[in-house]
């Protein structure tokens, strides 16, 4: 089962698949970022951004458009090269969310966009507030596919019956010990149904699976979805949950 394999070896896995990781996974919307901005009380203009398993950059470079002077966090070697292609203006450092290689105090927002759930967080908890600054914020957001959409809901059940349970949707489970504001965002973006299915591709589930065999799947599914869209393309219906906690002064 693909889940006996340990979580960092399967985040690992994304550096086998960084370049349709880029091309293929959602962008945030753009409430998360004002979310963000008004549960930590500051602009992200001009803040000190930490973006940990920053992958290729996704959060990055809307935290950089929006004016933070951002630094990616991020341990693979193959999602480094593509963070560098895709923001080369960006600095980027080598490290986990266990472990953050930046000074202590030297932040005003450490985010994990759809990274949390590969931290251990009774170190990572600690990494994140040394190097943020007294009022400095931990932020946490994913995007997951919305299962209150029934074709979504059976394909995450397919996807359970081939793969194992837990494998799909994030552990949105936030660490104890800090005061937490959440929200949940809906949105979705409209793509054909072979964009769809690379991006599914791209979960690291599918990627430790191994080529040959997700091949099966992801052929299995289209024949699913060609039922329910013959036209080919979809609405990609997502929830993206985000959690903000301050930093005590």
């Amino acid at each position: 089962m693909t889940y006996d394999i340990p979580a960092h070896e399967r985040a690992l896995a994304f550096d086998r698949a960084a370049g349709a990781y880029a091309a293929h996974r959602p962008q945030y919307p753009a409430a998360v970022f004002e979310t963000v901005e008004e549960f930590s009380g500051q602009r992200l203009a001009g803040a000190r951004v930490a973006d940990v398993g920053t992958g290729t950059g996704i959060a990055a470079r809307d935290l950089h458009e929006r004016g933070a002077r951002v630094v990616g966090v991020e341990p693979g070697a193959g999602m480094a090269a593509q963070f560098r292609r895709e923001l080369p203006g960006v600095p980027l450092v080598r490290g986990d969310g266990n472990r953050l290689p930046l000074a202590d105090g030297s932040l005003d927002l450490v985010s994990y966009a759809q990274s949390w759930h590969w931290t251990d967080p009774a170190r990572a908890v600690p990494s994140a507030l040394r190097a943020l600054r007294p009022g400095g914020a931990l932020a946490l957001w994913w995007n997951d596919p919305d299962p209150s959409v029934s074709w979504v809901a059976e394909q995450g059940a397919r996807i359970e019956e081939w793969l194992g349970p837990g494998c799909y949707i994030s552990n949105l489970e936030t660490p104890a010990g800090l005061c937490w504001r959440t929200r949940t965002l809906r949105w979705s973006r409209r793509v054909s149904v072979d964009f769809h299915l690379a991006k599914l591709a791209t979960h690291s589930a599918f990627i430790v699976l191994g080529e040959p065999r997700a091949s099966v799947f992801l052929a299995v599914e289209r024949k699913h979805l060609a039922r329910h869209f013959p036209g080919g393309e979809l609405d990609e219906p997502y929830v993206t949950s985000v959690a903000v906690a301050v930093r005590p002064a």
